[in-house]
């Protein structure tokens, strides 16, 4: 039996992308053609990644899904800046997928990578002409070695589900379709009854479950499915949260592992850990420790707290 500590993150615009720096004029700014000229651009987000690399390396994962990556270079540029290179992290998996903002799901894990499987290519039943999922359903199938010359693959399910942006009620039927199109997808790789394999279904699924004035939850069937196990909710209640909205004051659950119940009964007394300490300052709520520059709003690691939990793979 092998211990895999397991996490998600939605590193909130993890872009390699540049900005022109003041008094500089964008129509002339190419004259040199394709040569980027650094003393017209600066690049976006410096110190926001500094934090989000420290919270990757205090995390220690040995498999982290991430949500909100531009693309595999840049994820990879990332892993060489912040998280010491491709020896701590030797397998990437991720695909190009739907957003138009071009904010995909990843995964970098210390296991190998043995099969990648992208779904963004299912259109949505209520609109035909649109992509059922806003970024990508990534399937991944990581090998785990549980004894000598043994290895055991733990599938995952990497997804960032419809924001409420628009509003919640007006957006709970886009994630009302994911969801069942993720319950389906698990169903036909392993049979009806799937909890019994070992994977998992995480991500940023942009909902949480309470209702409230704003609606009622789009991701219900799919948290409450009895072939797996939201292990944040072995937390204390007030301890579930891993996103703050400061437009109402909000702390929710957004961030989700949820376990196969084989992989949930086999470590039933592990607790996972929400990590806050790059959260910005204006989550006043979080009374820990911070990392050092950590601001107001900005600089920070993400908008979002990673999640992580360590499971026992047989």
């Amino acid at each position: 039996m092998t211990t895999l500590r397991l996490a998600t993150f939605n590193v909130e615009n993890l872009f390699a992308r540049w900005r022109f720096k003041e008094n500089v004029d964008p129509a002339s700014a190419n004259s040199r053609g394709w040569i980027i000229d650094q003393t017209r651009f600066q690049e976006l987000g410096v110190d926001d990644k500094a934090i989000t690399g420290a919270a990757v390396r205090e995390i220690g994962a040995d498999v982290l899904c991430l949500q909100e990556v531009e693309n595999i270079d840049t994820l990879k540029h990332f892993r060489a800046q912040a998280l010491g290179g491709r020896s701590q992290y030797p397998y990437v998996a991720g695909v190009d997928g739907n957003d138009p903002r071009l904010i995909d799901v990843a995964v970098l894990s210390k296991w190998p990578i043995t099969h990648v499987r992208s779904y963004q290519h299912f259109m949505d039943p209520a609109s035909p002409t649109a992509a059922l999922f806003s970024r990508d359903c990534l399937e991944v199938d990581v090998e785990i070695e549980v004894s000598q010359g043994r290895r055991t693959p733990v599938t995952l399910f990497v997804n960032h589900f419809k924001s409420m942006l628009g509003g919640r009620a007006e957006t709970r039927a886009k994630r009302e379709r994911q969801s069942a199109k993720v319950m389906e997808i698990v169903t036909d790789r392993f049979g009806q009854e799937p909890g019994a394999r070992p994977f998992a279904v995480l991500g940023d699924l942009n909902d949480y479950l309470e209702p409230d004035g704003n609606g009622s939850s789009g991701i219900d069937e799919l948290v409450k499915w009895d072939q797996v196990h939201n292990v944040v909710t072995r937390l204390p209640a007030a301890d579930q949260w891993t996103h703050y909205w400061s437009g109402g004051d909000e702390y929710r659950q957004l961030d989700y592992i949820l376990l196969s119940t084989s992989l949930a009964e086999a470590a039933p007394e592990g607790l996972p850990e929400i990590f806050r300490k790059g959260m910005p300052l204006r989550a006043t709520k979080y009374k820990g420790p911070r990392f050092p520059g950590v601001g107001q709003d900005k600089p920070k690691a993400s908008d979002h707290s990673p999640v992580v939990c360590n499971l026992e793979v047989a």
